[in-house]
């Protein structure tokens, strides 16, 4: 690897990642939105403008939503608040929550009695039986939509892994006496024009690493963490940005040991760095700004 091949970060690139299941996934939820409720819309904490899709306000028309942010013990606060504070002024009803430590997730309860309430009553104005509430659970891939329904359950109900794709086809979850879920496999919109947004994606593993240059995605963190958290990356690493990304994955393998030959093992870099990012080793973060 040479200073030319990469100095200066990233290659200007657009992902394109859309299996055919995503488009399989929206014509589906199109043909069962009249029997849904309420949407709960799940987004990633640290991505929460990147992990937002869309096409999802269109595609579920006027229903009630929920926006859930997940991950949230892995967020910035400070940054997500203001994101949170955002999506709250512009109409939604956001609920952050830590899932690993079932943190929060009873609150969405809280937010949905209200609609509950209301439905039940209009069916007992019309002289019907109260019935439970059909959640709609919709979200890009990996954002934690299965652990989320399984922390709503209370058992394992649905497949889980950190990896998109887990989820492949529309499936029915009973909750409780009163709610019942849709589950949906993730779905991106067709073309991530916005190369931030890509990068950010595939930072958290919403794209498949079959897709990515993990080279890239590895530089574009290791950029984005000097320039918003230096003293995260400096206390796992060791180091502090001297504008030489070579250099620096030099340094960095020395300190994981990623040496075969006497010369950098890139690739089992390029794996720590998006493994440390993923699991928390570089801090609390929050990629969007607002």
């Amino acid at each position: 690897m040479s200073n030319n091949e990469i100095q200066g970060g990233l290659h200007k690139s657009v992902i394109n990642w859309y299996p055919g299941h995503m488009a399989k996934t929206k014509r589906e939820i199109s043909e069962k939105l009249s029997l849904i409720d309420v949407v709960f819309e799940v987004i990633d904490a640290r991505i929460p403008m990147s992990s937002k899709n869309k096409d999802i306000d269109a595609l579920i028309k006027d229903k009630p939503k929920v926006l859930i942010m997940t991950k949230m013990d892995l967020c910035d606060m400070d940054k997500t608040n203001k994101w949170k504070s955002y999506y709250e002024n512009n109409g939604y009803k956001v609920i952050m929550v830590d899932l690993i430590n079932n943190k929060n997730v009873n609150e969405i309860f809280n937010k949905i009695n209200p609609i509950i309430n209301d439905l039940n009553e209009k069916r007992k104005n019309k002289g019907l039986k109260p019935r439970k509430i059909r959640a709609l659970v919709l979200g890009i891939p990996n954002v934690g939509k299965s652990t989320l329904i399984n922390r709503l359950v209370g058992k394992k109900a649905t497949n889980v892994g950190n990896r998109p794709g887990v989820t492949k086809n529309l499936q029915w979850i009973r909750v409780n006496d009163k709610l019942e879920l849709l589950d949906t496999p993730g779905i991106l919109w067709p073309r991530l024009d916005d190369n931030e947004v890509a990068h950010n994606l595939a930072s958290m593993t919403a794209i498949k690493e079959e897709v990515l240059d993990l080279e890239d995605i590895s530089i574009y963190i290791i950029n984005t963490m000097f320039k918003y958290y230096p003293d995260n990356i400096k206390s796992r690493y060791n180091i502090t940005n001297n504008d030489d990304i070579v250099e620096t994955l030099d340094l960095i393998g020395k300190k994981i040991g990623a040496i075969r030959n006497n010369e950098t093992d890139y690739d089992k870099v390029y794996d720590r760095v998006l493994k440390d990012l993923r699991e928390g080793y570089l801090g609390k973060v929050t990629f969007d700004n607002i």
